[in-house]
């Protein structure tokens, strides 16, 4: 059989959105399974019984969690008991405790930091757990991983090593309860001082502040199959596209020329900028074009009210792309390969306003 991939963004539909994503790729003639995170634990079984329904497998060769955030862990329990997996890759925070003792002033026990770490990163602490008890290889995927055909562009284990350090949940700067307690006050007080605002096409606006660390950790994926280059994002930021282009074109692949990005974050506007999009998909059109170039695909919930935000979907427009958004659907992207039964999904209907500070 020719080569060919087709990924499956699975709907996770709760009133906060979640990342759930399985692809099948054949090269060679050698097949691959992979799941990239699994959402919340009741999102699983149904990506499990999506996995098994069109391709057919009990094996998955490479599972992938992108960062520790309980949208994307939890549901990737389920995945470890209904499947038998090759390889968990999974970026730890507390395996470094050694390494970044000297950064946590109050604690002078690496053994009580690693317990520290452990306990508020429960979600993957329990994670690990059932990969060690089903014997299942855990990989750290760090910058320049290969998994299968799939290169890791960020973070670096430097970059990781830093913001785990300076994360509003690591007990380098405020107790645990005071850091939930603020961030949660920050977060409201932003999500309050949003208004839209009617704009013209392609004008756009993304607030100065980038998102947060946790989501900064986020590991970023790309690779080139069937002639098509893939990008996938977890919740990074600005930092981390940054950093994965830089290593990309650092080695001899230009941006950009993209035919699939997955939109960070569930398209939030902290993740993204004008000159990050304009590096990765390249800088804005005229109008909108009669043929798109490439698809932005987004995970976000039809309950979630704040996502995706209509200033990245413009800026996805304004680039010459095709958004779509799983929103209670799986949406189906393939190359090499079709499945009966399935259709197209229409552009997404252009924003007339966006966000804007008051």
């Amino acid at each position: 059989m020719s080569d060919y991939i087709e990924l499956d963004f699975h709907a996770v539909e709760t009133n906060k959105s979640g990342d759930a994503i399985a692809l099948r790729y054949s090269l060679n003639g050698q097949q691959r399974v992979h799941v990239v995170d699994g959402g919340y634990l009741e999102t699983g079984d149904d990506l499990a019984a999506h996995i098994k329904k069109f391709y057919g497998v009990s094996y998955i060769d490479h599972v992938i969690l992108t960062h520790t955030d309980r949208d994307h862990v939890n549901g990737l329990r389920k995945i470890l008991e209904h499947f038998t997996v090759g390889t968990l890759w999974m970026n730890r925070p507390w395996i470094y405790a050694a390494e970044l003792i000297q950064r946590f002033e109050n604690y002078n026990s690496v053994d009580r930091l690693e317990s520290k770490l452990r306990s508020l990163y429960s979600a993957a602490t329990e994670l690990e757990d059932l990969a060690i008890e089903k014997g299942i290889p855990i990989g750290v995927p760090l910058q320049g991983t290969v998994i299968g055909a799939f290169t890791v562009l960020a973070p670096s284990k430097a970059r990781y090593l830093d913001l785990i350090a300076t994360s509003e949940r690591t007990p380098a700067l405020v107790p645990e309860s005071a850091a939930n307690t603020l961030y949660g006050l920050i977060a409201d007080s932003v999500r309050a001082a949003v208004n839209l605002v009617k704009a013209a096409w392609g004008a756009e606006f993304f607030p100065a502040s980038g998102t947060s660390e946790e989501n900064e950790m986020s590991v970023i994926q790309y690779a080139e199959i069937v002639q098509s280059r893939i990008l996938l994002t977890g919740d990074t930021g600005r930092d981390g596209l940054s950093e994965a282009a830089d290593y990309l074109t650092a080695r001899g692949i230009g941006l950009p020329g993209l035919a699939l990005f997955q939109v960070p974050h569930h398209g939030g506007r902290h993740n993204v900028s004008s000159a990050t999009l304009d590096r990765w998909l390249g800088p804005k059109l005229m109008q909108l074009p009669e043929n798109t170039n490439f698809s932005a695909v987004c995970s976000s919930a039809k309950a979630d009210e704040h996502h995706p935000k209509k200033s990245v979907i413009r800026a996805i427009l304004h680039r010459g792309g095709h958004f779509s958004a799983t929103e209670g659907r799986t949406l189906h992207w393939s190359r090499g390969i079709s499945r009966e039964g399935w259709s197209s999904v229409p552009q997404h209907e252009y924003p007339d306003s966006q966000e804007e500070h008051e």
